[in-house]
């Protein structure tokens, strides 16, 4: 089976653990989130991003699920998995769930 591409690698942003992130910026709360691991066949949330809160978009640290998905939406990593995983695809409600559940 192929390696699928993390959000990290998908954006170069430089998050990720070990990751050339420049000072200041933490490691991304994606690739530390441990409850989505495997999910889509990601490392931790790396590729569930869209439902965790505080990951870098478009330059800047994005908030809750609820004020950044319809950025999310039209995000092409987040249309990438969407299309790679085609019916195995895991909705939002699903993956929230998972994270509410264990938390």
């Amino acid at each position: 089976m192929e390696r699928k591409q993390n959000c990290w690698e998908y954006m170069h942003c430089g998050r990720e653990p070990g990751g050339v992130r420049e000072s200041g910026v933490d490691e991304c709360p994606a690739a530390q989130e441990s409850l989505l691991h495997g999910t889509h066949g990601g490392e931790n949330a790396g590729r569930t991003c869209w439902v965790v809160a505080g990951t870098m978009c478009r330059g800047a640290v994005a908030g809750t699920f609820a004020s950044k998905f319809k950025d999310c939406k039209i995000c092409p990593f987040y249309a990438q998995v969407k299309q790679e995983e085609n019916a195995a695809f895991k909705l939002s409600t699903t993956l929230l769930a998972t994270l509410k559940s264990e938390k």
